[in-house]
């Protein structure tokens, strides 16, 4: 069951490989403007899967010159937001329920988020009219290593008739 948001993306998908991160991301960003501030790059968006980057830009950068704390949770709550987002349908209001975010060692350079949703998961967001899902969220450095572990709980419930 395809939602507004959905619909979107797909028309961006078909779009020429070389626009759809840019389009993408002006789509993210216009509408989530908290994740504009970051500098995030939405690489590709599907039912199933978000991948997201973001550079160790200045602008997001702790005193010791990696990516902030703050910004990395960013980024991993953008990418379980998104994917959760394509999926819930129109008449339910998506929810962060609760975030854990466990810094493991230092991050090295720009990194990368993958948040992916089972099928089972998506069926049951269509299915029931309020719940939640924990959404795993794999996030890389330059180096290749996993410097944070991240699970965000995303809820819906149904949209209050006016």
């Amino acid at each position: 069951m395809a939602n507004q948001f959905n619909n979107i993306v797909s028309k961006i998908n078909s779009a020429p490989s070389f626009m759809r991160s840019f389009l993408l991301t002006k789509l993210f960003t216009s509408k989530v403007k908290f994740a504009g501030t970051s500098g995030i790059k939405i690489i590709e968006i599907t039912k199933h899967k978000t991948q997201l980057s973001l550079a160790n830009k200045k602008n997001v950068q702790n005193h010791i010159g990696g990516i902030h704390a703050i910004a990395a949770a960013v980024l991993a709550e953008s990418a379980t937001g998104i994917v959760f987002g394509m999926n819930v349908p129109n008449s339910k209001l998506p929810l962060l329920k609760s975030m854990q975010v466990n810094y493991q060692r230092r991050m090295q350079g720009s990194l990368t988020a993958v948040a992916q949703l089972t099928a089972e998961q998506i069926e049951l967001i269509e299915r029931e009219d309020k719940g939640s899902v924990l959404v795993p969220v794999t996030i890389k450095d330059e180096s290749g290593q996993t410097p944070i572990e991240c699970q965000m709980e995303w809820a819906w419930v149904s949209k209050k008739k006016r």
